[in-house]
């Protein structure tokens, strides 16, 4: 049984242990607020199960983006017809292309993790119906929560969700603690500009809370940041010489399997191609 543990007052962690996945809970005053719910409707089902231990509550529903793992459980949480909130792009990507996703990640994870992979077909895709261009605030109980996107990173529709009261903040997969960034739908040259705002809004004692893995602080922030930068000129200058793709992944500092297809997109969107 997957449960919460509470990192601040009334905002409450649950660390999925397929993928290490994080769903975030605030708890407001008759009110409270899901970040993300997880990757199939049986996975869904158990966290609805750990949100009821805690409150009782109306919930309202907030995805990060629009990556599986993040917002296939929507259907399931949503089910009393609760808000789902996304940036807008997020919300495009699943009505526009969640089914051919969808059968792509099915036919990804099927050799290794059959069990995940038959539980994301059975999914029903609901995407936000409630979308954010750059920021709105969510009332939780009188609690407000603020949502934004900085910019382009991790996917283009990464959202933030903030809550001010007790300086922490929900990053997503902008900010990875358990393994390397995945850059299959990334944008490597605009995500260090995106962290470096975010590593700007943030104080030395605000809870960040990962995409993947346990809550990290400004520093990790900051040297996440200074990660991507690297990589990031490691492209450009790559791309600049002429360099083989191959060459360049191998000197990254996420390591060559993990950046291949980061200096790939890189080298698209240097080239005009994307």
């Amino acid at each position: 049984m997957t449960h919460f543990t509470e990192l601040a007052d009334r905002v409450y962690l649950l660390r999925y242990p397929v993928l290490d996945v994080n769903v975030t809970l605030v708890v407001g005053d008759g009110a409270a607020l899901v970040v993300d719910t997880l990757s199939t409707p049986a996975q869904a089902a158990e966290l609805v199960e750990a949100v009821r231990a805690v409150t009782r509550y109306p919930l309202t529903v907030v995805n990060t983006h629009h990556h599986f793992d993040h917002c296939f459980g929507n259907a399931v949480l949503a089910a009393d017809g609760a808000d789902v909130w996304g940036h807008e792009a997020a919300a495009a990507h699943l009505r526009e292309r969640g089914a051919h996703w969808q059968r792509e990640w099915y036919e990804q994870w099927l050799p290794t993790e059959p069990e995940l992979a038959e539980g994301l077909a059975e999914a029903t895709i609901l995407p936000p119906n409630r979308t954010v261009r750059t920021e709105a605030t969510v009332d939780v109980g009188g609690r407000a929560v603020r949502l934004q996107h900085l910019g382009r990173g991790h996917t283009d529709g990464d959202l933030l969700v903030w809550v001010p009261d007790v300086d922490l903040v929900v990053a997503g997969d902008l900010v990875e603690e358990s393994g390397p960034p995945d850059f299959g739908d990334g944008f490597p040259l605009e995500w260090p500009e995106t962290l470096a705002a975010l590593a700007h809004l943030l104080s030395p004692a605000t809870v960040v809370v990962p995409g993947h893995g346990a809550p990290v602080d400004r520093a990790f922030v900051h040297a996440a940041h200074s990660l991507l930068t690297e990589l990031d000129w490691l492209i450009r200058d790559g791309h600049a010489d002429g360099a083989p793709e191959r060459a360049v992944a191998a000197r990254s500092p996420f390591g060559a399997e993990s950046s291949l297809v980061a200096v790939h997109r890189g080298y698209a969107e240097l080239s005009g191609r994307v």
